[in-house]
């Protein structure tokens, strides 16, 4: 029988350093509509998935060990002595100890193995899943008493601060308080969330994945949010009341398109958009209407195609492709951009008939062997037993 995952990381954790002292699942999210708006403040709707990274992890001795099962890669790291790796990974890991640190939280070295089973640069956030799996780790190894919304903070704070990737909240808030067969209806302003049922035996969720490898933190999502602040300051000068793009409405918006740059006001229009998009596909969620959701779904990709320019020829393709497919209710291309994968809401009737036409788009449209995850939605970062 093929070893899990979870077997290969306690195995291999018991042979380097005896046996763990927890093991814990940090699982990575879909998120159906909401793009680019978490930073902005506004709604998004994500979920926690059945990907997941898998961390076994016990105090050290005198320096931390770090094993990346999956890169095949060892990192030793001297007690205080944190400084950028050149193999990146390692940085999400210390960032979270420097968080810690600026809470005047002292911690002794911590020796851990981890792997996992969601994509690296797919858009389902392995990044937010180490940070956070490591955080919650950290809390339930020394009994720091966080609460759940505390760690998914910090493993933002880590993401921001050291690795440099000025994301917001939306990656951590799901992946550490998911529900099974729930969705999350977050507003990123307060973070206020409204956990809604998806336990649809009707319809799947279904990622396919352009394996067009993004690197978020030196790619132009940065750009994208100083483009926002911008948008927003020139705004302040009319409406001193506006925090975010959240506060802004479309005819604000254009009654000062001749105040900003072109680029700078589409980014806003996208966001402003957007937002409203979510509210509309919430609405239709409650409704049962998904066919309007889907709707929303569509024009999300549009939109962060055409106006805030964060696609890539092959995710345009693949939506392109499903949005005229039978039994697709929605797609749009999911996460940061530039790569990753397109998320489909897909009727269960037609999921074989759907796997086959996107098989033969990515043989005929990209020339890549097709990579297609039927996605559950799972609980949120636990330990595991």
């Amino acid at each position: 029988m093929t070893p899990t995952i979870i077997d290969r990381v306690r195995t291999t954790f018991e042979a380097r350093f005896g046996r763990e002292s927890i093991l814990i699942r940090a699982p990575g999210r879909v998120n159906l509509i909401g793009e680019h708006t978490d930073y902005n403040e506004c709604y998004v709707l994500p979920a926690a998935i059945d990907r997941a990274i898998y961390m076994a992890i016990k105090p050290g001795n005198n320096e931390s060990h770090w094993i990346s099962l999956d890169l095949n890669q060892t990192f030793d790291m001297p007690t205080g002595l944190i400084s950028h790796s050149k193999l990146r990974w390692p940085d999400y890991l210390q960032g979270v100890l420097l968080e810690f640190s600026a809470m005047d939280i002292s911690l002794p070295p911590i020796d851990m193995v981890f792997g996992g089973d969601i994509p690296i640069g797919s858009g389902m956030s392995s990044s937010a899943a180490l940070t956070t799996g490591f955080a919650f780790a950290i809390d339930r190894l020394f009994n720091l008493g966080l609460d759940r919304v505390a760690i998914a903070e910090l493993g933002q704070r880590a993401e921001n601060n050291f690795v440099g990737m000025k994301c917001g909240i939306m990656d951590q808030f799901a992946s550490v308080l998911g529900r099974e067969k729930t969705l999350l209806q977050l507003d990123c302003r307060d973070l206020s969330c409204v956990f809604v049922p998806f336990n649809r035996t009707d319809v799947r969720i279904v990622l396919c994945d352009t394996q067009v490898k993004h690197n978020l933190a030196g790619s132009e999502y940065n750009t994208r949010r100083s483009q926002c602040e911008t948008g927003i300051e020139t705004l302040k000068h009319h409406y001193p009341k506006v925090a975010s793009l959240r506060d802004v409405s479309p005819d604000m918006l254009e009654a000062h398109r001749h105040n900003m740059d072109e680029v700078v006001y589409r980014r806003c229009s996208y966001v402003i958009a957007e937002n409203q998009r979510v509210i509309t596909a919430c609405n239709a969620l409650s409704a049962d209407d998904l066919t309007a959701f889907g709707i929303a779904m569509n024009g999300s990709h549009h939109g962060l195609r055409d106006e805030y320019e964060v696609s890539c020829p092959e995710l345009d393709v693949l939506q392109s492709v499903a949005e005229i497919t039978t039994g697709v209710l929605g797609s749009r291309m999911m996460g940061g951009g530039f790569g990753g994968c397109t998320i489909n809401l897909v009727e269960e009737p037609a999921l074989a008939d759907f796997q086959k036409t996107m098989s033969e788009a990515f043989h005929q449209k990209l020339d890549k062997e097709p990579i297609i995850h039927v996605c559950q939605l799972k609980g949120g970062t636990e330990e595991l037993r």
